[in-house]
């Protein structure tokens, strides 16, 4: 939570079983969700994911049965946030590409 407002974090990723872990472990501790996902990977990103939530209760874990591309993994995100009646809400790369510090700036 931020400022009385909650937050949402939307990661899509397909096929990130290499970055996923780092761009989970860098959002930051004020994040009150964070929203993963997985594009219909063909990869162990579902697996990753679902140990990683298990450490770490603000993981949630959504599993695209069909690839619907970036736009569509970000529309799915973006859709439970609202749904989660977040306040706020970003999107991070599940490659590692963003900086995180960039999110609190």
């Amino acid at each position: 939570m931020y400022k009385e407002k909650t937050i949402a974090v939307v990661v899509p990723a397909y096929n990130e079983e290499k970055l996923i872990a780092k761009s989970i472990s860098t959002i930051p501790e004020l994040t009150d969700r964070i929203i993963v996902v997985n594009d219909a990977s063909t990869d162990r990103t579902t697996e990753i994911v679902e140990e990683m939530a298990k450490a770490d209760s603000r993981i949630y874990l959504i599993d695209h049965e069909v690839n619907q591309g970036v736009g569509g993994a970000i529309a799915t995100g973006y859709k439970e946030a609202r749904d989660l009646e977040m306040d706020i809400t970003v999107v991070m790369a599940g490659d590692a590409q963003m900086d995180p510090r960039d999110f609190q700036n």
